[in-house]
């Protein structure tokens, strides 16, 4: 007769589940909130140079922290695992658990419930919150960089709309009115200008935002005889686009694109050397949850396979970390590497999912049995 019943989900089950999804959500906050902290600096300039708000400035680096997430999550399952386990079994919780007739198994239990709610949560970021971020973050960084910097001017500063295009404007009127203006145009090297102005008005035309000036006068230096050239106007418009010719078209890479598109690229759209990277970032997206199961395998057969020693084990931890980490490097070779030679997409699934797979066979393939001096009368194996 059994020791005691044992329920779907045991009083273990739910004790450990709960210190584990506590852990991991506490954990990849923090990692997230971190990375964002250090990734967002390079975005600093568009709120010093170009006097973008902060609100805008949260906006668009808030967009990152999904992907953030996407590649952290996997690895934040793998430590709340570790260390959770090592200090159970540092407390003798599992020595107590498997003197009570607990397998691998059953000791393991809410780690894998742990893994599959990282799987879920990773396909879910993978599939639709990453991309749509990623082309939302695209979007609103090609706005301001393009078309919304030209609406920050700033009195009596040499504002770069973009590296060959610079105005600079004396004061503005609470009405929008410039006095003052000075243009330095070189989007095109072969006339390249410098344009002044009395006044002038910021409009949003056809194809972006422009500049209507009043009596001004536009400065040319003839290449071939070096003399100056001015033209005098009473009225005249300056396009305020980044790009040379006026308007520019974002073409959209393939973190941004949908599962679908990826794995049915348009030929209008897509060049054909370019479809093994479209393929690779599919495949990638797929195969990538299943490394918080690899992850979470590799954690528990490092804490769960042998017994229990009071000085020992270091080394096996120290393993397990160094898997994940040569796992992690292993991910990013075999990703570049099919991106250039399709025929071995499949290692990026073999990657992913063999880990996993090995080290559980060695956990559960074999019945674990309590040392000689443990068993009693009544207790049972399991």
């Amino acid at each position: 007769m059994r020791l005691f019943s044992r329920p779907l989900f045991t009083q273990f089950d739910r004790y450990v589940f709960r210190q584990l999804l506590v852990a991991l959500l506490v954990s990849t906050g923090g990692l997230a909130a971190l990375i964002w902290l250090t990734q967002s600096l390079r975005f600093l300039e568009l709120v010093i140079d170009r006097g973008l708000s902060l609100r805008v400035f949260l906006e668009l680096t808030g967009l990152l922290i999904p992907g953030f997430v996407a590649v952290i999550l996997p690895i934040t399952t793998f430590i709340v695992i570790l260390f959770l386990y090592l200090r159970l079994a540092a407390d003798r919780e599992l020595t107590v658990m498997r003197a009570a007739g607990l397998s691998n198994f059953a000791l393991a239990r809410p780690a894998l419930g742990l893994a599959i709610v990282s799987l879920a949560a990773c396909f879910w970021l993978n599939l639709s919150i990453v991309p749509a971020s990623v082309a939302a973050f695209r979007q609103y960084q090609f706005e301001i960089r393009n078309r919304i910097a030209a609406f920050l001017l700033q009195e009596g500063v040499f504002t770069p709309v973009s590296e060959n295009f610079t105005v600079y404007v004396r004061k503005r009127d609470v009405d929008g009115t410039l006095h003052g203006i000075l243009v330095d145009d070189a989007r095109d090297p072969n006339d390249q200008a410098t344009i002044l102005a009395e006044t002038g008005r910021i409009t949003d035309g056809p194809d972006g935002p422009e500049v209507l000036l009043f009596h001004g006068s536009r400065q040319v230096i003839d290449r071939r005889t070096g003399r100056l050239n001015v033209l005098t106007f009473g009225e005249n418009t300056i396009d305020l686009e980044a790009n040379d010719n006026g308007t520019q078209q974002r073409y959209r890479d393939a973190s941004e694109l949908p599962l679908d598109q990826l794995l049915h690229p348009d030929p209008a759209t897509v060049a054909p050397r370019d479809v093994p990277k479209f393929r690779v970032e599919a495949f990638r997206r797929l195969s990538s949850p299943f490394t918080a199961v690899s992850f979470t395998m590799l954690a528990l057969y490092s804490v769960l396979a042998g017994g229990f020693r009071r000085h020992g084990g270091l080394w096996r931890t120290a393993a397990a970390v160094g898997g994940v980490v040569a796992l992690l490097a292993s991910q990013l070779a075999i990703t570049s590497l099919a991106a250039r030679e399709p025929r071995l997409m499949p290692l990026i699934w073999v990657q992913a999912i063999a880990p996993g797979i090995v080290f559980a066979w060695f956990l559960f393939s074999r019945p674990w049995r309590l040392p000689a001096f443990l068993r009693r009368p009544g207790l049972g194996t399991p």
